[in-house]
């Protein structure tokens, strides 16, 4: 297996049948699998994956019974991968799965150098979106003293060996924080490219509902740059 992607999926039973048809479409080799992560939803989406998944050779299921947050469930994901290189995206379908598919090929064309840290760079967002996420880069550029912007952007993919050497990653969502950060301190080939973000089509963001759940991110993401400084990773 050379790619393992996580999806992880709270209560997104109306998205979970177009993630797993659109994956169909674009999946065109039988060395990816897609791992889509119940974490610890309260809908339907156990049933649902129950029902699809059989007819869905490259993916299967990783159950977490209850939600201890985004960065939680990818991290379940990423442990039962089997891929040589791996890696998550969103359920929400504003990142296509053929973005997943553009890793490939570029990792493809590297030959697999596991040294590479694929990830998007978001297109298409409305400017409130774009002048947040700006902002919050240039400050965790400067803070922490690495390049770092459009964190949150997807997909990402990399080598399992580097996912080995990380050490105690957050739990939420500044686990794509982390994970870009570690991919900058341990020197590896960072490569962005250009992804489409359309409004989600189904369900709700389960974070971006206004400007105090921004707010509330903004703190969550300076105290966890704070504690990763104090820690001294590098």
């Amino acid at each position: 297996m050379q790619l393992s992607i996580i999806i992880p999926c709270f209560n997104e039973e109306k998205n979970i049948p177009f993630i797993l048809q659109s994956f169909q479409n674009v999946i065109k080799k039988e060395d990816m699998e897609v791992i889509l992560v119940n974490n610890g939803s309260t809908d339907s989406t156990a049933e649902l994956l129950e029902q699809l998944l059989p007819n869905y050779p490259f993916a299967r299921t990783v159950l977490v019974p209850v939600n201890q947050g985004y960065g939680y469930g990818i991290l379940q994901g990423l442990e039962a991968a089997k891929g040589n290189f791996i890696g998550w995206t969103h359920a929400d379908l504003q990142t296509d799965p053929a973005d997943v598919i553009k890793a490939y090929r570029i990792l493809e064309r590297r030959n697999w150098d596991k040294k590479l840290y694929i990830k998007g760079n978001r297109k298409g967002r409305s400017f409130a979106d774009q002048f947040f996420t700006v902002g919050m880069g240039i400050f965790e550029t400067i803070y922490l003293k690495k390049r770092l912007y459009d964190v949150n952007a997807q997909p990402n993919v990399f080598s399992k060996e580097f996912y080995g050497t990380w050490k105690n990653p957050p739990y939420d969502f500044a686990l794509d924080l982390y994970a870009l950060y570690m991919a900058q301190v341990q020197e590896c080939k960072v490569i962005r490219f250009s992804v489409q973000f359309p409004p989600r089509i189904y369900g709700e963001s389960h974070w971006n509902t206004g400007i105090g759940a921004k707010w509330k991110f903004i703190k969550r993401t300076i105290d966890f740059s704070k504690k990763m400084k104090k820690a001294g990773i590098q």
